[in-house]
């Protein structure tokens, strides 16, 4: 139990040296053990919420799958009590590995994590039919991706740190296309602008401003 409790509590997982066995066995077994927190049932080693098991804090928050060492890791799905769930894999009590994250409102990401953060391949869908596909870093669109908006309008190319950025293409829903330069969500660098009815520009753009060809 001993020094553990700082680490526990920065994890946002129960304490385990703070409360009592219920019933059962909490030690190496199945028991339910009644925390400061809330209340966990499942599986014991070493006197360690450790194997599958269910904690429910009093506050409303859940969390039931695999365990080690008192910590999330494996499988498992944790619902808070605003309706947010996420439904994947734990390791050292952080989201890692491939894992789903439904907001209340319906809007879901589906993908991979690491250490807590959306970073890999991921697929989001918003309420409002917007959506990406693509690289995440830090829980931001990072590399590769494309991002479909409500209206229809299309971005396909590179991001860095949630911004269009390195070569993409943008297609408006009247049918402008710009194919070229970006950085920091705007033209910047060689690009062609085609607009629907087929005039071109095409040259070098500044901070999303045409300078010249």
């Amino acid at each position: 139990m001993k020094m553990r409790k700082l680490l526990l509590l920065l994890l946002c997982v129960p304490m385990i040296g703070f409360g009592q066995c219920v019933t059962g066995n909490c030690k190496n077994g199945y028991g339910t053990f009644k925390a400061r927190e809330g209340e966990y049932v499942g599986e014991f080693k070493n006197n360690l919420f450790h194997g599958k098991g269910t904690y429910t804090w009093d506050y409303g928050k859940k969390y039931v799958g695999e365990w080690k060492k008192d910590l999330f890791h494996g499988k498992g799905t944790c619902t808070h009590v605003d309706g947010t769930k996420y439904v994947g894999e734990y390791k050292n009590g952080k989201k890692h590995g491939e894992g789903t994250l439904t907001w209340t409102n319906g809007s879901k990401y589906v993908g991979e994590w690491k250490k807590g953060k959306r970073k890999g391949f991921g697929r989001t869908t918003w309420i409002d039919g917007s959506k990406h596909v693509g690289k995440w870093k830090d829980d931001m669109f990072h590399g590769k991706g494309t991002y479909t908006y409500a209206n229809g309008a299309k971005y396909v190319g590179g991001y860095k740190y949630d911004k269009m950025n390195g070569k993409g293409n943008l297609t408006w829903e009247n049918g402008d296309i710009y194919e070229g330069k970006w950085s920091n969500d705007l033209f910047h660098g060689k690009g062609t602008m085609t607009y629907g009815e087929g005039t071109i520009k095409k040259g070098l753009w500044e901070n999303g401003k045409f300078i010249g060809e």
